[in-house]
């Protein structure tokens, strides 16, 4: 699309883009902008997917606005950064993902025949292998090609386990994921107390212990982070609470262990009850 069209048609994004532009000028642009690169923003664009991902958790729709669009800027600022290396910008990156999204959904944009999610699934990595061939990038022949190494730990665990179930390397039910789990909280109990095992064997132990909770929220069909941010927003409620009941007397600081732990269940009540 000519930048006219694009002006014409969705204006406020041509606003940005135009933003973007004045922003990594050589001489005019911000020095803090203008000093950034691709691998110096990863850790902004990872911090703003997680505060759309709490925004929504809040369903403050304002806030995910807000939100979404920080989020879009750090796509603006690398399509700026790609166009600066002639490599590609903000109209090859949208065509991108559009023509992978058709080339994807052949049941929507084409005739093919998917009644089932397996069928969805099995046809999506279809796909994404005949793309992976026409890159020539698909050399490793294991059921767990490709799977980046860089994703976050939690979600390529879970991948790592869905990859292994499609060939039926996977527990048959959830009462044998549970027991796994319990062998190892053994294990690492076993490791904090024998004093020849090392910090490394405790660490060891307790990465095995999280794969096994994960394994067990893939077959609950629970989204481990979802679960983990309300677990959070859950305790920090809790404790919060605690905090200013314990500011009515002589605060947490004085207080004994038992005596928090008495606040923190006194909160948990008080919470059953209102939701009653």
């Amino acid at each position: 699309m000519a930048n006219a069209e694009l002006d014409s048609h969705f204006p406020e994004t041509a606003k940005l883009l135009w933003v973007m532009e004045r922003l990594r000028d050589p001489e005019t642009g911000c020095p803090w902008d203008r000093e950034q690169d691709f691998e110096t923003i990863v850790p902004y664009t990872i911090e703003e997917a997680y505060e759309v991902a709490d925004a929504i958790m809040k369903n403050d729709m304002a806030e995910i606005k807000d939100e979404l669009g920080d989020l879009l800027f750090q796509v603006v600022f690398y399509a700026k950064l790609g166009q600066e290396r002639a490599e590609f910008d903000f109209e090859a990156i949208a065509k991108n993902v559009a023509d992978k999204l058709i080339r994807r959904h052949p049941h929507v944009f084409a005739d093919a025949q998917i009644n089932t999610e397996e069928q969805l699934n099995d046809n999506w990595e279809a796909v994404k292998k005949q793309e992976r061939l026409a890159k020539g990038l698909d050399n490793d022949t294991s059921i767990l090609a490709n799977i980046p190494a860089g994703m976050a730990p939690m979600k390529r665990a879970v991948k790592l386990q869905k990859r292994c179930a499609k060939v039926g390397f996977d527990w048959n039910d959830k009462q044998q994921v549970a027991d796994k789990i319990h062998e190892e909280i053994n294990e690492v109990l076993e490791a904090h107390n024998n004093p020849s095992k090392t910090h490394s064997d405790v660490e060891e132990e307790v990465g095995d212990l999280l794969f096994a909770v994960l394994n067990l929220a893939r077959h609950s069909k629970v989204d481990p982070d979802v679960a983990l941010i309300k677990a959070n927003n859950k305790f920090e409620r809790r404790f919060r609470q605690v905090e200013e009941q314990a500011n009515h007397t002589s605060g947490l600081k004085s207080m004994s262990l038992v005596q928090m732990e008495a606040l923190w269940q006194s909160v948990k009540q008080q919470e059953s009850e209102d939701v009653k």
